[in-house]
């Protein structure tokens, strides 16, 4: 069942987020107002190693008060593709440079909340070319083993859905 769209207005609008409230109407005719978010994409890239590991930021989420492993992830810049910007976040946020980097998966972290959508790449190799460019991005940089995933999850070292589904959807197809 599909919902009717009749409008939406902006309730607060910057470069990072676009709050807002939209006149929505359901298949049986009840009518509401229903708060949304308006995101730009974003890229990330799973970066392997040939030895079954990837490599990942151990970083704090002020929001959530929580740490975990991540992806190197950020926005997609206008004219930028979503290759070339989870190539550019993989090197400013590691200070390692991807190989090739291949479509992975693609996701819709909050579909009921907002229209964000993030686009993972995977990398084969990478090259080590310096210290990450934005170093307050994670306390550390590790290459952390695939199969450790599960048990990364059940500890709520993993949380972040992006990362999430890129390293299981890695895990569960064998894919290294």
């Amino acid at each position: 069942m599909r919902w009717t769209v009749h409008s939406e207005k902006p309730l607060y609008t910057d470069p990072w987020i676009d709050v807002r409230a939209a006149d929505v109407e359901l298949p049986d005719g009840h009518r509401f107002d229903h708060r949304l978010i308006r995101r730009p994409p974003g890229a990330g890239a799973v970066v392997l190693d040939g030895r079954g590991r990837a490599l990942l930021l151990w970083r704090h989420r002020f929001i959530t008060d929580t740490w975990g492993y991540e992806i190197p992830m950020g926005g997609v810049h206008p004219g930028e593709s979503p290759e070339r910007a989870a190539a550019r976040e993989v090197l400013e946020e590691t200070g390692w440079r991807p190989g090739p980097l291949r479509p992975l998966v693609y996701v819709q972290p909050s579909s009921g909340l907002t229209d964000s959508e993030h686009r993972v790449f995977v990398a084969d190799t990478a090259e080590r070319v310096g210290e990450p460019q934005d170093a307050w991005e994670a306390e550390r940089v590790e290459w952390v083993a695939l199969d450790r995933v599960p048990e990364l999850i059940r500890r709520r070292q993993l949380v972040s859905g992006t990362s999430m589904n890129a390293l299981l959807y890695l895990y569960a197809t064998g894919r290294d």
